[in-house]
């Protein structure tokens, strides 16, 4: 009897933390597709970093994995191409978006959507993925009192509707 083929440990871990990533992807970005690609970006780097042979083993997949997301999106956004608009004419036959049609996730979209990337990042972490101040000044590289500083200012502009 031949012994089946072991599976990769990554797959099963993209195939669990997707959905996840793609939430926080999507309420980074605002729009599926830029969050598709930024969830398939950061799957990369994770099986990259699962895959090395030298150097310390990786202890917590998932959050290397958040992490990895929120970094991948805060560089994508400071690059000059951040600010390219795709053509606006469409071709007949797309089919639309339901997720994206209720309209709590419309204003929320639009209200992250005015805010600067590293803000809008501290404001998904810390209040959509209900991470502690902590972990959120570890995942982007600040410090404790930086996240409550831009939470606190980045909600008060969202309330008020003034962007960045």
């Amino acid at each position: 009897m031949i012994d089946p083929v072991p599976q990769d440990p990554f797959e099963d871990f993209a195939r669990a933390r997707t959905p996840h990533l793609y939430r926080s992807a999507w309420l980074l970005c605002g729009h599926r597709a830029e969050a598709e690609d930024l969830v398939q970006e950061t799957l990369a780097k994770v099986y990259v970093r699962m895959h090395r042979r030298l150097g310390p083993r990786l202890d917590n997949p998932a959050a290397y994995a958040q992490t990895t997301l929120s970094r991948t999106f805060i560089s994508a956004r400071r690059r000059r191409s951040s600010t390219e608009t795709p053509y606006g004419d469409l071709p007949a036959g797309i089919a639309p978006d339901h997720a994206e049609a209720a309209d709590l996730r419309v204003s929320l979209a639009d209200a992250l959507a005015g805010l600067a990337p590293l803000d809008r990042a501290v404001l998904v972490l810390r209040y959509l993925d209900d991470l502690p101040v902590d972990e959120v000044a570890a995942t982007l590289d600040l410090s404790p009192g930086a996240v409550r500083n831009r939470s606190m200012r980045a909600l008060a502009r969202m309330r008020t509707g003034v962007t960045r």
